[in-house]
């Protein structure tokens, strides 16, 4: 049981470093004047796309975007556009103002609407490197980096990434539906494994019990290494990296075999459900190697950048499974989402924000779970009754939206009615 809440609690610390890095990329492009002439000429073409073809009768998007057609278009309907925005506000009204990657909503959300999953993993690794590219390529805040360990941990995570996007090609080509399924059966236990967890942890720091935000190996950040760190470096199998020099005296070191795996299953794990990864790095790096946490936020970063842009681009884009609208319209709501989210934590309690988290996980969860049936019906594995597998679907559907929809309408009410304080016009009470 100590391990899963160790590992648990790592994901947590991932999925916040991830929350940060977008946080810092949205104000580079915001505050930047020629990233924000940039990002309106990227969209001009998408916007003129879609009023020119918005009053074509023939009525495809269905099979565009549902059926085994599903190479994607660059642009389409404007209500798609519009719709692309919406998810990009919840998912930045998430990662600003729970400080977690709002990114695990992503494609659960554009596949309720009738996506296939190969082109949300493909459109959300795109919006996520687009995010990436506009906010500058490496930030300033990189200095933690240690360039052996993040250079060994790209080979594999580059190789994963491949493997990651081979796998679901071939199984789309295989199958539209068992492509689905398996991306879905992905996230149900992701979503499960991390939204359980949010929800006893907020259940805990509700009653009292647990005051502090850290527990378990990293309660003295880059200092004490986990067991099962110290056996992996004891593990020696040349060429041994090293790293950590500036906060142990002498630094660490781990054999290359255990970093090039690491990248494989964060590179696999990006390249099959189209996030950054980073919520694994964590708990790899810090439990699994003994890197400290100072340098596992820099190259947490660091292989975002690279292992979002080689898998989008040439695992998804040059392949057609990346839906541009989309991407575009999720990055420009995003930016907007994520600080109206960050202004929201200064005058909202942070219990009631992990409240919220676990309960957007949870919905999460709730939607890919109740779709799956329908799923492996279509595949004749259950003999459920249509009826029934759809009624399933539609509850997945109708209480993620309902959730999510309450969580966005509650931080925007909290925004308007802080705005006074959030002006420093009234000293916070």
């Amino acid at each position: 049981m100590r391990f899963f809440s160790d590992l648990n609690h790592f994901m947590m610390l991932g999925a916040r470093a991830h929350a940060k890095w977008e946080l810092q990329m949205s104000n580079n492009i915001l505050r930047s004047r020629p990233r924000k002439i940039i990002l309106c000429l990227l969209l001009i073409p998408i916007i003129l796309g879609g009023i020119a073809i918005a009053g074509d009768p023939a009525g495809s998007l269905p099979d565009v975007l549902g059926g085994k057609k599903a190479y994607s278009p660059a642009f389409y309907t404007p209500a798609i556009f519009i719709v692309s925005i919406l998810v990009g506000i919840a998912a930045g009204l998430i990662t600003g103002c729970i400080g977690a990657g709002g990114g695990f909503i992503i494609a659960p959300a554009l596949m309720s609407v009738g996506v296939k999953g190969i082109l949300a993993v493909g459109t959300d690794l795109f919006h996520i490197f687009a995010k990436a590219i506009m906010g500058s390529i490496l930030h300033k805040k990189l200095g933690n980096i240690c360039v052996p360990l993040a250079i060994t941990f790209l080979i594999g995570a580059i190789g994963g990434a491949t493997a990651g996007g081979l796998l679901n090609r071939y199984l789309y080509e295989l199958n539209p539906v068992l492509s689905d399924a398996f991306i879905t059966t992905i996230y149900v236990f992701m979503l499960g494994f991390l939204g359980f967890y949010a929800l006893a942890d907020y259940i805990k720091t509700k009653r009292g019990l647990d005051s502090q935000e850290t527990q378990g190996p990293v309660e003295v950040e880059g200092e004490a290494i986990p067991p099962m760190g110290k056996k992996i470096q004891a593990i020696n199998i040349p060429p041994m990296v090293k790293f950590d020099e500036g906060i142990t005296p002498g630094g660490r070191k781990v054999s290359w075999v255990f970093l090039v795996l690491s990248g494989a299953l964060v590179g696999m794990a990006a390249g099959v459900m189209g996030v950054g990864g980073g919520f694994l790095t964590f708990p790899i790096f810090v439990y699994g190697l003994g890197v400290s946490s100072m340098t596992t936020v820099g190259t947490d970063i660091f292989q975002i950048i690279f292992t979002a842009g080689y898998a989008s681009l040439t695992q998804y884009a040059i392949y057609g499974f990346i839906f541009y609208t989309l991407a575009m319209g999720m990055l420009l709501g995003s930016l907007f989402g994520i600080q109206i989210g960050s202004l929201v934590t200064k005058v909202v309690p942070g219990i009631t924000i992990r409240g919220f988290y676990a309960m957007a996980v949870l919905s999460g969860f709730v939607n890919r779970a109740f779709a799956l049936p329908e799923k492996l019906r279509s595949m004749e594995m259950i003999n459920w009754s249509p009826t029934t597998t759809y009624v399933l679907e539609q509850i997945g559907i109708y209480a993620f939206f309902i959730v999510i929809g309450i969580f966005c309408f509650w931080v925007f009410k909290a925004f308007f009615t802080n705005i006074s304080v959030l002006k420093g016009e009234v000293p916070a009470s």
